[in-house]
């Protein structure tokens, strides 16, 4: 039976419990609650070493990070952040070498330093990705086909279509329907599919 979140202390108390018994086979023990026999000879250890208090989970965190940037480094980049809230970390990085600081981390972990003390919604970032265009390497192998909205006329509502060319981004087709129902939408691509030489019945049916 593996260990739930929710009975984890209970779990492992039952299982060393057990496995101190006189006679236990703990290897099958550790079959029994879906566990490696290292982490089962690991609990056994720290129970016999310091008792019940040591089935918790200990935290991971390292004791000591020699790779970690200086805390008053740190604190130069989150006054000039604090001062341009809008800048990023190369900009911040940047400007902090003409102001004359040497031994600067990379703007990669400039970064981080800023996502570590919440100074970078993780969310947000993400909108900020440079914009990157994908397109099909050759014209004709895809067309994007939309309608641009509605607006009214004189006459009634004017529904303009767009059909654009992935590869060149040639309107391939520009009409303005009276409405976007799927006959109005066939006669114009029947006429386009008919001018740039595509074959209709294989992309309508």
């Amino acid at each position: 039976m593996p260990w739930h979140e929710v009975s984890t202390m209970s779990l492992r108390r039952e299982f060393v419990m057990l496995a101190l018994n006189e006679g236990a086979n703990v290897r099958e023990l550790c079959r029994r609650f879906g566990i490696s026999a290292k982490t089962g000879y690991k609990w056994i250890d720290r129970y016999r070493a310091e008792g019940s208090s040591a089935l918790s989970d200990r935290s991971r965190r390292p004791h000591h990070s020699p790779q970690r940037t200086a805390q008053g480094l740190e604190q130069r980049v989150l006054a000039l952040r604090d001062r341009h809230p809008a800048w990023g970390a190369r900009k911040l990085h940047r400007r902090l070498i003409d102001l004359g600081y040497t031994d600067l981390p990379k703007p990669s972990t400039v970064h981080a330093i800023l996502l570590r003390h919440g100074r970078i919604d993780a969310f947000d970032s993400t909108k900020h990705h440079p914009w990157q265009r994908f397109e099909h390497p050759t014209p004709n192998a895809l067309w994007q086909m939309d309608f641009k909205g509605h607006f009214a006329l004189g006459s009634g509502r004017c529904h303009p279509l767009t059909v654009l060319d992935d590869h060149s981004r040639f309107n391939v087709c520009l009409q303005a329907c009276a409405d976007e129902r799927g006959s109005s939408v066939q006669g114009h691509l029947s006429a386009s599919f008919q001018r740039y030489g595509l074959a209709l019945g294989r992309h309508l049916r």
